[in-house]
């Protein structure tokens, strides 16, 4: 009996802990929900994160549980996680998710938990404990969510652009202003579709190694699904500003026709990724959009520099985390 109470416990502040990292998860990437919004002035600061956290939530009732399953089952082998792996995952992409956030670095809260997931399961059981597939298809997306944000933000400012070419500034801006609270609503929806999806998934890694659910459910416990979109609500409401500066001012000037088109380009791409059960970064993903708007105006509307510097923190985000996440996992040996 002593050792089942202990096991709940256990359990009970690994839980604890990944709500905490989706709290985490939603206040270190609300700038990519209202970064574009905010920097154009069609919402104030407060305005904006309310409205995005309503549409984190409401993504519960419209995307299927693809990326859950494939952070719960499809990363590491069923056999090889315990709660030592869930811990030592965990304290590797919250870690990061906080280092990053105190610099102002729009780093990947998702390629974080991927990250320390992987790194905690190499620490118990090595290489050989990672499902190829699932690994695979998380690293494809680094480069394929940015690059398909790009192209379709990009292709977005060129049509609107040649679509809109007789009208005067002034009314296409005030029809812009109206047209963002749509597209920032969308990729807000998809922000939470497929964030929210990453913790659930690890919470049910973890039920399903201690045994209080069975990998034969087809879903997780409706409690989890609940309290992980209810989670990256709160967080997006909370905000991480230093974040908003530099994906909204410092990459590129934008104006509402150019939000619009990074924030639909976005849109589409977490859209088609959460349909497809990828685990992608919504980071990456608004970065390239933003990147691909400022790039059809001239190539020195971008600022390269600050530019390249995210990008060297999207390549340090696995490492860096799983790294912390081994130490975690062996400190948490002596721990319980």
């Amino acid at each position: 009996m002593e050792t089942v109470q202990a096991a709940l416990w256990v359990v009970i502040v690994l839980v604890a802990m990944a709500v905490l990292f989706d709290f985490m998860n939603g206040f270190h990437d609300a700038a990519n929900s209202i970064a574009t919004v905010v920097s154009t002035g069609v919402l104030k600061p407060g305005q904006a994160v309310v409205f995005a956290a309503f549409f984190n939530m409401i993504a519960i009732f419209v995307f299927h549980l693809s990326v859950a399953a494939t952070v719960g089952k499809g990363i590491v082998l069923p056999g090889v996680v315990d709660t030592n792996v869930v811990f030592g995952a965990l304290v590797g992409a919250i870690t990061w998710n906080f280092i990053t956030w105190y610099y102002g670095i729009p780093s990947s809260s998702s390629h974080a938990l991927i990250g320390g997931i992987a790194g905690a399961a190499i620490a118990k059981a090595g290489v050989g404990s990672l499902l190829v597939a699932g690994i695979t298809k998380t690293l494809v997306f680094i480069l394929v969510s940015p690059l398909l944000g790009f192209l379709l933000g990009s292709m977005m400012m060129v049509l609107v652009a040649w679509v809109f070419r007789g009208f005067k500034p002034l009314r296409v801006d005030k029809w812009f202003r109206r047209m963002q609270l749509v597209s920032a609503g969308a990729y807000s929806l998809g922000h939470g579709g497929n964030d929210a999806q990453k913790t659930i998934g690890i919470i049910w890694m973890l039920l399903i190694a201690t045994g209080y659910t069975q990998a034969s459910e087809a879903s997780p416990p409706t409690w989890v699904i609940v309290i992980c979109y209810a989670a990256i609500g709160l967080g997006t409401m909370f905000g991480g500003w230093r974040i908003v500066k530099t994906m909204g001012q410092k990459i590129t000037k934008l104006k509402p026709v150019g939000g619009f088109c990074a924030e639909t380009g976005g849109a589409i791409t977490l859209f088609l990724a959460t349909a497809l059960g990828v685990p992608v970064s919504t980071t990456h993903t608004i970065t390239g959009a933003i990147v691909g708007v400022g790039a059809t105006r001239r190539a020195s509307a971008v600022r390269w520099g600050v530019a390249g510097n995210i990008v060297w923190a999207w390549v340090l985000t696995i490492p860096a985390s799983a790294i912390m996440a081994a130490v975690a996992y062996w400190v948490s040996l002596i721990l319980f």
